[in-house]
């Protein structure tokens, strides 16, 4: 089912195939609170009022849960066998984080001013994210270990 690793042709540094790793895992996680987490974590992490259309929202929150399982594995995949994706993986990671905070902190962000713990993660991420990013953009010298 898995093709050959590409690591050796991956030329960027191995910082931020192993940042893409810890992503993987900060993804991975919650998606698994979000999905089985009998409220999701609406109610006992993002402190949301569930007596109105609660089912609904809980269903939400596993959906997204599911979603950000099968994509931190896909993450994890590609920062420890198919390092040649890393910067693909990483500028969508940055596109993915920045629309998350236009849609926390913008115009449609919470209108009850209440911010669930991922809108202040997602501000520290954006930036890191572009560090790496751009990181990943760099060729390593000549010689360099693509597995160090």
């Amino acid at each position: 089912m898995l093709p050959a690793t590409t690591n050796a042709e991956y030329n960027g540094p191995v910082v931020s195939a192993w940042f893409l790793t810890l992503m993987a895992v900060l993804t991975i996680v919650p998606g698994c609170i979000h999905t089985f987490l009998p409220d999701g974590g609406a109610g006992v992490i993002a402190g949301r009022d569930l007596s109105v259309n609660g089912g609904t929202i809980v269903r939400l929150f596993a959906w997204a849960g599911t979603t950000q399982i099968v994509w931190g594995i896909l993450l994890m995949l590609i920062s420890l066998r198919y390092r040649n994706f890393v910067t693909l993986a990483l500028g969508l990671l940055f596109l993915e984080r920045c629309i998350h905070t236009w849609n926390m902190w913008g115009p449609k962000g919470q209108a009850d001013g209440h911010m669930p713990p991922e809108a202040y993660t997602t501000l520290v991420l954006v930036p890191l994210l572009a560090i790496f990013f751009l990181l990943s953009l760099r060729r390593r010298t000549e010689g360099a270990n693509p597995n160090d």
